[in-house]
């Protein structure tokens, strides 16, 4: 049965909003202005949605004024479907220009924070990137000396986090089109299926189940467990006593659903079974401790306590979940360095892991939102033992 979809796209006021808030904080922390120039940092205030940002060719800024509406500098390519998003301001070049791609226009918007020596946020932290030529960016600096630039990450990655009843609906749509898709699974899957056509089938499913894409799809199969959940799949067999493990982001309207699910090929070692059985009851501790006032150093530490049953490493693999949203990864990260305070409404990756036998390893995957009180889960929640197939 095909799932029943929320409406695409979002209601003005939902970017006003957004903005709203930024200009709160802007003011709070004295920055006169934000400049962005990431696909997600973009879309978050303005809805400008494209697959064009795989291109590499052109750079997109928006600029955010500590009072008004943002104001876009693009290449003309994009100007029409700009229009269609709620903001006014929309200045083009025509574009690839290496000589000038754009820094001319930014440089007349910028100059009168220059001459006051204001102070302009860009993104400087960690999951952050330079969307730019550096060179580009080193002439900008240039021919507005008189600016200061400040650190806006924590700021906008901090907007980011809490997501509005609008975004939270999109991510229970994806999230049960992926749950939908990994119920499927022992349908289509069988002892002798080669991993290549295993994954292929997958992405199939999902967009019959009424996933826009299916992006990001990555697993692994081998006797006993597997060690490495990276790799692009091979045309090896599925054989009996292989764990399967895939783990997917599907995407609807440009939110991501992010989690993953293990099988047993006929039947596996009780090793495997027992890893099983810890991983998903470590799920079920960082779902209980996703709390408002929690952190997520409380997450790390719930789900550690209860995978230090079998894996006394310390969780060696560097984090057990993460913040989601138009990303598949975004902030925060539930380690053991991460205080950030839990807040209503955050969607996080509740996602432990673990190393057993010779150099084997597992990994279990839940999408949840933070509520008032406690959590509730996005995904459809995995059995409690390692199914069969």
């Amino acid at each position: 049965m095909q799932l029943v979809a929320p409406q695409r796209g979002f209601d003005n006021n939902e970017f006003v909003t957004r903005t709203k808030n930024a200009q709160l904080k802007m003011a709070e922390q004295g920055l006169d202005g934000l400049l962005l120039m990431s696909e997600p940092d973009v879309r978050y205030f303005t809805g400008f949605h494209t697959l064009f940002w795989q291109s590499p060719t052109r750079p997109w800024f928006v600029f955010v004024p500590l009072d008004g509406k943002p104001i876009a500098v693009i290449p003309e390519i994009g100007a029409q479907l700009m229009r269609t998003c709620w903001i006014d301001d929309i200045r083009t070049w025509s574009a690839p220009a290496p000589e000038d791609d754009g820094i001319s226009l930014l440089v007349d918007l910028l100059s009168p924070l220059a001459k006051r020596c204001a102070k302009l946020g860009v993104m400087k932290g960690h999951e952050t990137l330079l969307r730019m030529p550096l060179g580009d960016w080193e002439r900008l600096q240039l021919a507005l000396t008189g600016i200061q630039i400040e650190d806006a990450t924590g700021l906008v990655q901090g907007l980011r986090m809490v997501k509005s009843t609008a975004e939270i609906e999109k991510h229970q749509f994806i999230c049960s089109v992926g749950s939908a898709t990994f119920a499927k699974v022992p349908e289509f899957v069988h002892e002798g299926m080669p991993l290549e056509d295993v994954f292929r089938e997958f992405r199939r499913t999902a967009l019959a189940q009424g996933a826009d894409d299916a992006p990001y799809l990555v697993g692994a199969a081998d006797q006993g467990g597997y060690a490495d959940v990276i790799s692009p799949p091979s045309r090896k067999p599925l054989q009996h006593g292989d764990v399967l493990m895939m783990d997917t982001g599907c995407t609807w309207d440009g939110y991501f659903c992010d989690f993953d699910r293990n099988w047993a090929i006929g039947s596996v070692t009780d090793e495997a079974k027992r890893a099983y059985d810890v991983l998903w009851r470590a799920t079920q501790a960082g779902i209980e401790a996703a709390k408002p006032g929690n952190t997520c150093a409380d997450l790390f530490n719930a789900m550690a306590a209860v995978i230090a049953e079998l894996d006394d490493s310390g969780g060696d693999i560097g984090r057990l979940g993460h913040g989601l949203g138009m990303q598949l990864t975004e902030q925060p990260s539930h380690a053991a360095f991460d205080k950030t305070v839990l807040q209503q409404n955050m969607v996080l990756t509740i996602e432990p892991s673990l190393s057993y036998g010779n150099g084997l390893m597992m990994v279990h995957e839940e999408n949840i939102v933070v509520g008032e009180n406690s959590a509730k889960v996005l995904t459809t929640r995995a059995p409690a033992e390692l199914v069969p197939i």
